[in-house]
């Protein structure tokens, strides 16, 4: 028996032999870098810092102070009667980074960075120049988005394989947190694959503890060779700064997507045309399969429907790809361009099928916040469907387009609009689907009346 005294208590270990088994690590020795040397990373990231890039964007915003308001000699000074309103406008700016891309000036950074911007100002690292901006195209869905400058010969990045990370790798953040220029932070790639974040349509995050503050939004996250590896894009935080939970876009997804945006100005989805779920442990009792995405509905005039798939079906593979859940597929389907065929693998009755699908082009029939042309910010629509009828309980009667999203704080919340509100008139225009709504945007350039129904009850919102 071995005794082991610890401070005001005793604790006894009782060692038998032949009882237990441990996996015993070797003996190590703890090194120090060589006499009169500096470990530093300073040259593996030299040339990336130079394709790092301060991002200023500039937004007026403009907004109607009603008269009843305003100080009765300031309306009679305007000669301005009861209930009229006066403009007012505020320049709203914001500080993000982007990286270089090719020498002649295409710059990869967030949407978020640069949506809805009037001006956007690009400052290169070491230089203090500032070029003007033109956004080439950007992708709510995914947070990226292109701009280029007028400029040759410029420093580019090296990009890597985001597929080959590991857990554990270390990794540089550069960008401008904060405004307060260049910065570069060190830390590890903590995990691989985040999906449910709720930021993007489409989530395949590297999760990293290299610090992330406001304005490193669209800088690298590289390695340990300067190579990139990511586009930075957000945070967990209670405080506004970083926690040690920063989010990037792998560089696959960025390369895919900036490919499109350089060459078309938008990007294009595969479109299945089902809606899908994860399988709960209840769930994995009915499936030989352990993994994969549930089909929970299928639309009409869809691929899907096409091809035969089904409720109920659970589809374990697209093409070669493994899917494990609902985000799996989402993404795999996501990233093949529209009218590829594919091959979808799926258990039905705990047998295994295999069908050929072309995908369709992701359709028009849903607009979000960031979408261009959109005419309130923060709100995401959709058509409706004989599936959101049925999920909402809309009657057959109802016709118009339903919010399914408000972002907290922004003029859709402002302006009054809830989700689950029904869109069915926009001035003397009756909106019937999504490009009805764009008519009348056209047809009303300044302050509109929205009228819509919320729950059986007409209610009327001002808009511009």
């Amino acid at each position: 028996m071995k005794k082991i005294v610890l401070t005001n208590m005793v604790l006894t270990i009782f060692l038998v032999a032949g009882q237990a088994n441990f996996n015993l690590a070797p003996p190590a020795e703890r090194v120090m870098p060589e006499a009169g040397k500096i470990l530093s990373f300073n040259a593996a990231i030299k040339e990336s810092r130079k394709c790092v890039v301060n991002i200023s964007a500039k937004k007026l915003i403009r907004q109607n102070i009603p008269s009843a308001f305003m100080d009765p000699f300031f309306r009679q000074f305007f000669n301005m009667p009861y209930g009229m309103t006066m403009p007012r406008e505020r320049v709203q700016r914001s500080l993000g980074s982007g990286v270089i891309v090719t020498s002649d000036g295409y710059i990869v950074t967030n949407n978020h960075v640069v949506a809805d911007a009037d001006e956007v100002h690009v400052t290169l690292p070491g230089s203090a120049k500032e070029y003007e901006a033109k956004v080439i195209g950007s992708d709510p869905k995914t947070d990226i988005a292109v701009i280029k400058i007028e400029a040759r010969g410029l420093p580019v990045i090296a990009m890597g394989d985001s597929d080959s990370l590991k857990t554990g790798d270390i990794v540089f953040a550069i960008g401008n947190p904060f405004g307060v220029g260049e910065s570069v932070s060190q830390g590890i790639v903590s995990a691989l694959g985040k999906d449910s974040v709720g930021i993007n349509q489409y989530e395949n995050f590297i999760q990293t503890d290299a610090a992330i503050n406001p304005g490193n939004s669209g800088g690298a996250l590289v390695d340990s060779r300067g190579v990139l590896i990511g586009i930075n894009s957000a945070i967990i935080t209670r405080s506004g700064a970083n926690n040690g939970i920063g989010f990037a876009i792998p560089v696959n997804m960025v390369k895919r997507v900036a490919q499109q945006l350089i060459e078309h100005g938008r990007v294009d989805y595969g479109y299945l045309g089902v809606s899908i779920g994860n399988l709960t442990p209840k769930l994995q009792k009915v499936y030989k399969n352990k993994e994969g995405a549930v089909i929970l509905d299928v639309d009409d005039d869809t691929p899907a429907k096409k091809a035969g798939l089904k409720r109920g079906d659970l589809v374990i593979k697209v093409n070669k790809t493994e899917i494990k859940d609902a985000s799996d597929l989402k993404n795999a389907i996501g990233s093949i361009p529209p009218g590829k065929e594919v091959t979808i693998t799926f258990e039905r009755n705990k047998k295994l099928h295999s069908v050929k699908v072309k995908l369709a082009r992701f359709p028009e029939s849903q607009l979000g916040s960031g979408e261009k042309g959109w005419f309130v910010e923060g709100l995401s629509l959709r058509n409706l469907t004989d599936r959101i009828r049925r999920q909402m309980g809309i009657p057959e009667d109802i016709e118009g387009v339903v919010v399914t999203g408000v972002k907290p704080g922004s003029d859709a919340d402002k302006a009054g609009f809830m989700p689950g509100d029904i869109i069915i008139q926009i001035e003397d225009n009756m909106i019937k689907g999504i490009d009805d709504i764009k008519k009348a945007i056209k047809k009303y350039p300044g302050d509109k009346r929205i009228y819509i129904n919320r729950r059986g009850m007409i209610k009327i919102l001002v808009v511009q």
